[in-house]
C-alpha cells in the first residue's frame, strides 16, 4: 500500500485552499492514486468516456453525419450519457424529448459536432453550442441547463472539457476561496471561469499525482 501524502499547503498564504486540500486528503490519503478515489470518482467517468469513444469516435461521428443519420448520433450520445448519473432524471427526459424530432436530432448532432470537432476559438464554439441547446425543442422541462450543455464535451474530451453542476461547483469554489463567475444561463464567461478554477486546483495539487492523460484534475468532473 502506498504511503499517505504529506499534508502541505495547497497554495502560499491561502487558508481556504489549504483547508480544501486537507479535506481531500482525509477522504483520499493517497491522492489521485487512492483506491477510493478511483472507485468513487474516476472509474465510472472513465468508463463512460471509453463508451463514447467506441460509439462516437470522430471518424464514426463524421461518417454518420455525412450519411445524414442525425437520429443515430443523438441516440448514441444519449445512450452513453444514460449510463451515468451526471444528469438529473428531468434533464434526461427533456433531452430525449428535444432530439425526438428530425429537426431536433439534426440541430443537436450538427451543433455537437461543431463544439467537439470544429475549428476556431473555444469561446466561439461554446457560445454557438450553448445557443444550439437553448434552441432545441422544449416540451415540458427546459433543456438549456449547465449539466446538459457541458456533459457531452466532458464525455467526449475529458482532457479539454469540464462538466458543470452549478450548486456543488459554487460550493466548492467558495470553500476553495476561488471567485467563480457563475451565471445561471450557460455562457462562455462562466465556463471559462470553471476551466480556470480547474487549472488552479490542478496546479495546487500537482504533487498528489494527477494523471496527465485520462481524467486528471481538469477532467475529473469538478462539480459532480
Amino acid at each position: 500500500m502506498a504511503m499517505a501524502i504529506p499534508d502541505r499547503p495547497a497554495a502560499p498564504n491561502c487558508r481556504a485552499a489549504t483547508a480544501a486540500r486537507r479535506r481531500f486528503l482525509e477522504f483520499f490519503p493517497e491522492g489521485f492514486a487512492d483506491e477510493n478515489y478511483e472507485r468513487w470518482e474516476r472509474h465510472y467517468k472513465w468508463a463512460a468516456h471509453c463508451r463514447w469513444r467506441e460509439a462516437l469516435a470522430p471518424a464514426t461521428y463524421r461518417a454518420l453525419l455525412a450519411a445524414g443519420d442525425h437520429a443515430e448520433i443523438a441516440r448514441r450520445a444519449l445512450r452513453v450519457e444514460s449510463k451515468t448519473n451526471l444528469l438529473f432524471s428531468f434533464e434526461k427526459m427533456a433531452l430525449r424529448d428535444a432530439v425526438r424530432s428530425p429537426a431536433g436530432a439534426r440541430a443537436f448532432s450538427e451543433g455537437l459536432d461543431a463544439w467537439l470537432h470544429g475549428r476556431g476559438p473555444t469561446g466561439t464554439r461554446f457560445r454557438r453550442w450553448a445557443a444550439v441547446v437553448a434552441a432545441l425543442p422544449r416540451h415540458q422541462t427546459r433543456v438549456n441547463t449547465w449539466p446538459i450543455v457541458t456533459v457531452f464535451g466532458f464525455l467526449a474530451r475529458p482532457d479539454r472539457h469540464l462538466y458543470l453542476k452549478p450548486r456543488v461547483t459554487q460550493t466548492a469554489a467558495a470553500a476553495y476561496g476561488y471567485d467563480f463567475r457563475y451565471r445561471p444561463v450557460p455562457n462562455w464567461d462562466t465556463y471559462a471561469s470553471l476551466l480556470d478554477f480547474a487549472d488552479t486546483v490542478r496546479a495546487d495539487l500537482a504533487d498528489l499525482g494527477p494523471r496527465a492523460s485520462g481524467l486528471g484534475p481538469r477532467a475529473s468532473g469538478l462539480g459532480t
